[in-house]
């Protein structure tokens, strides 16, 4: 018997979130099995085997997993569920999308996002946005779980490796296909695991103060840029910049919130922030009861002259 755990990776390169589910997964207590899906993945199948506490790695190889649809994912997961105790996927779009449809062709229940595991049939996670914990015991012969990624640290890089197995690959369900993928291209770090966060809202104005006071800003810091729901829908940045419950969850060492009013949804997504500093003009603004500093004041002001100080060391 064994832990399943669907890796997350860009078709050459593992990304961080498969590191964090691994250490979920090592928690529960029996062997770790990770699976490796796509089209011409070797290289990140050897860098699954070397996450320490991973026992095999699955690599499941077939075009239809180059861009790779929920449903697809889905009937590749089920045919592995047998002599597994938990399958385990990161709350990403894809973790998100595929594990409820495994969940229910296994008819179990799923259990989403933890943050913590009590043993291998008990665990937490949140509750209305945030603000309750729930402890949650499933009795379900298999156990489906997505892992709030950023309450978990990244499992380390071990000196051996796992052996690597292939796997047979259903047939594509043809159900649903991917006709066209963007995804924006930055030098700056991959807004979930970066350590420094700065972070847009409405407050900012227009799309060209965002990229005006807030890009110098995030480069001083090295920074990743994220926004709130309001900026995003304004259009003064991609979607994929969105820090909040329908976003991204995010857990920096430093989230610097301007502009950002705090909206509950928003601060699902950032809170648990080990520091937390906002700059808003309004006082009563409910951010700064989560922020460790506070600047009250025109952002117009504070955001060029915290650049300046900030390149200046």
């Amino acid at each position: 018997m064994s832990i399943l755990v669907l890796a997350e990776h860009d078709g050459a390169k593992l990304l961080g979130a498969t590191h964090c589910t691994v250490s979920a997964a090592r928690n529960i207590g029996a062997p770790v099995e990770v699976l490796v899906a796509g089209s011409e993945i070797e290289t990140v199948a050897a860098e699954a085997a070397r996450i320490d506490g991973v026992a095999k790695v699955l690599k499941a190889e077939a075009e239809h997993l180059a861009k790779p649809t929920a449903e697809a994912m889905a009937a590749l997961l089920l045919g592995l569920s047998e002599g597994r105790t938990h399958i385990v996927a990161p709350n990403s779009a894809m973790g998100k999308s595929t594990a409820p449809r495994v969940a229910a062709l296994l008819d179990v229940a799923q259990i989403s996002e933890i943050v913590a595991v009590v043993d291998g049939n008990t665990f937490v996670r949140p509750m209305y946005a945030g603000n309750a914990m729930a402890t949650v015991r499933s009795s379900d012969p298999i156990k489906v779980i997505t892992v709030r990624t950023t309450s978990f640290g990244a499992a380390p890089i071990s000196s051996e490796s796992a052996s690597i197995e292939s796997v047979n690959v259903p047939a594509d369900p043809g159900i649903s296909h991917v006709i066209g993928q963007e995804s924006s291209k930055s030098d700056r770090p991959e807004l979930t695991a970066a350590r420094v966060v700065i972070s847009g809202g409405r407050g900012l104005g227009s799309a060209e103060n965002y990229r005006k006071l807030l890009e110098p800003l995030a480069t001083a810091f090295n920074a990743a840029l994220g926004a709130s729901r309001a900026a995003v829908d304004a259009g003064y940045v991609p979607n994929d910049y969105q820090v909040g419950q329908t976003g991204k969850i995010v857990a920096p060492e430093l989230y610097i919130a301007i502009g950002i009013s705090g909206a509950i949804q928003h601060l699902a997504g950032m809170k648990e922030s080990k520091v937390i500093v906002a700059i808003n003009k309004d006082p009563e603004a409910p951010i700064f009861q989560v922020a460790d500093y506070g600047l009250v004041g025109d952002l117009l002001e504070i955001v060029p002259e915290l650049t300046r100080a900030a390149t200046a060391h």
